[in-house]
């Protein structure tokens, strides 16, 4: 077993999904139930996979690259087939593997207008296998093809299953990322120019990722290493997003069908913060030095913006989005500090706003369901009216607040407690000036959720809804998709090691090449 997984697992979890298309285009499009099928049971086999490479995995040598595959694949420009599973890597594909049977399972009843349930989950195993190769390419250009392919299946999920509005934050979606890719590109290439073997001087002339952080940016000077991590920057940037760059982000939740906005936030946001420890750090070390303080300075302006449009928000939906810009600004502030510390920091708030964000928006979904509506002022007394699942929206408003004892204290705690003690040679007062700036988002944070929370389980239910047959509790589809989901953020609230003792090994390696 051992050697087959070592052979082919890392090809079987990356491109089962596609089987499962392959399959279901074979399928005529009438046979609903035998669509959902055939993606639950391709989501739930590519997870065993994943589960089969985690049981297998050295977590003794969680630093260096396992499983690895490495084929001849564009001889042309030294390009490679590579993959591999590290401690980095692997947090974020079991994300990525719990995350989308859970979808698939939700979807069973939740088939957005205007159905067509062969093309929905075809797009949704697409994007699947994207977001996982994604996480394994350790070639530029491999990375750079997954890291494409998720664009178009989400594009059509909000262009065509999304709100009254898909057509704009579609389009909006489709350009902002693609600008960022093209510039990200450009810095690929350029690196592959300038890098040259440390010993000999030669340039390298290769897209191997493992190779060009063994190079650790020789032959590009510190300029040129500034302008080039520019270009990675507006790429992994725009994905994250990062402020001033997220404006896409809102109208995107916003219009996409709950099934995209649960991966958008849990899965997809975090190809951008993968993307900086994996490739843009590593293997410009200068210019990340340099890039240290703008990074930090952005990472916090989105911290307390994003609180402060949270507070300004009229619909749930909308204002969890922009949760999600602040949320994300914590995980930016930790790996600006280019510390071990730093770094795990962002790993863990990078799984813990995956889980409770991603269920915030399973919550919205079944609201809008239910209500027909998000219009804060018009719910209340969910209570009441639903109380199972107001208490589970209450649990993960209290998660995303970062509440101790739960995923989200994780998430944000070490990340603004990584700034008081940034990398050698970055400014100590600046970076402690953004751990307070940051601290106090915390409080907006609270503000906002808290005031969520208070608006539309308290009370009793509004006039307009008091005796609507719609408004039921939980379902057996949502039990089962939620559960999971539930029980890790308490587990990861009491047990930050499972996910701390995994990747520390690999971000020290990445700390060290910069100096962390």
């Amino acid at each position: 077993m051992k050697q087959f997984l070592n052979d082919w697992g890392l090809i079987l979890v990356t491109f089962l999904p596609m089987v499962g298309v392959l399959a279901m285009l074979c399928v005529p499009r009438e046979s609903e139930e035998t669509h959902k099928l055939l993606a639950v049971i391709t989501s739930l086999a590519t997870a065993f996979v994943g589960i089969l490479l985690m049981l297998n995995f050295n977590y003794d040598r969680a630093g260096i690259l396992q499983f690895r595959v490495d084929h001849s694949w564009i001889d042309a420009i030294n390009s490679r087939f590579i993959m591999g599973l590290d401690g980095l890597s692997l947090p974020l594909l079991a994300l990525t593997l719990l995350i989308m049977p859970l979808v698939f399972i939700y979807s069973w009843n939740h088939i957005p207008e205007p159905g067509n349930v062969k093309a929905f989950f075809v797009l949704m195993l697409v994007l699947e296998m994207g977001m996982i190769g994604t996480f394994l390419a350790e070639d530029l250009i491999l990375f750079f093809v997954f890291f494409e392919i998720v664009l178009l299946p989400m594009y059509f999920l909000i262009g065509v299953w999304g709100g009254p509005e898909r057509k704009y934050a579609s389009i909006k979606f489709f350009i902002y990322t693609l600008l960022g890719s093209a510039l990200m590109l450009v810095a690929f290439v350029a690196v592959y120019f300038l890098v040259k073997n440390p010993v000999t001087g030669e340039a390298i002339q290769t897209f191997s990722i493992p190779e060009l952080k063994a190079a650790g940016g020789e032959g590009i000077t510190r300029a040129a290493q500034v302008v080039i991590f520019g270009g990675m920057f507006m790429g992994f940037g725009i994905k994250v997003p990062m402020f001033p760059f997220h404006t896409w982000l809102p109208d995107a939740h916003t219009q996409a069908p709950t099934q995209g906005s649960v991966i958008l936030a849990a899965v997809l946001l975090k190809l951008g913060t993968y993307g900086f420890m994996r490739i843009a750090i590593p293997i410009l070390p200068d210019g990340a030095r340099q890039w240290a303080p703008v990074i930090g300075v952005l990472a916090v302006i989105g911290i307390i913006y994003g609180a402060l449009c949270c507070l300004a928000q009229t619909d749930m939906k909308r204002l969890i989005a922009f949760s999600s810009v602040s949320h994300m600004g914590f995980t930016m502030l930790a790996i600006s500090t280019l510390t071990t510390f730093g770094f795990n920091a962002a790993v863990f708030g990078m799984v813990a706003h995956g889980l409770i964000t991603g269920m915030l928006f399973f919550i919205a979904g079944s609201m809008k369901d239910r209500y027909h509506t998000l219009e804060i002022k018009r719910l209340g007394g969910l209570l009441v009216s639903a109380p199972k699942l107001g208490w589970i929206f209450g649990l993960c408003t209290m998660a995303s607040l970062g509440l101790p004892g739960l995923a989200g204290f994780w998430g944000e705690f070490p990340a603004i407690l990584s700034a008081y003690a940034p990398a050698e040679g970055l400014n100590i007062t600046l970076f402690r000036g953004l751990m307070i700036a940051a601290a106090l988002g915390t409080v907006l944070a609270a503000g906002y959720l808290l005031w969520l929370y208070q608006r539309t389980a308290f009370g009793t239910p509004t006039e307009e809804f008091a005796d609507d047959p719609h408004i039921h509790d939980v379902t057996t589809p949502e039990w089962i998709s939620w559960t999971p989901l539930l029980v890790l953020i308490v587990l990861l609230g009491f047990v930050p090691a499972i996910i701390f003792n995994v990747t520390e090994p690999a971000v020290n390696i990445i700390a060290k090449t910069v100096g962390g």
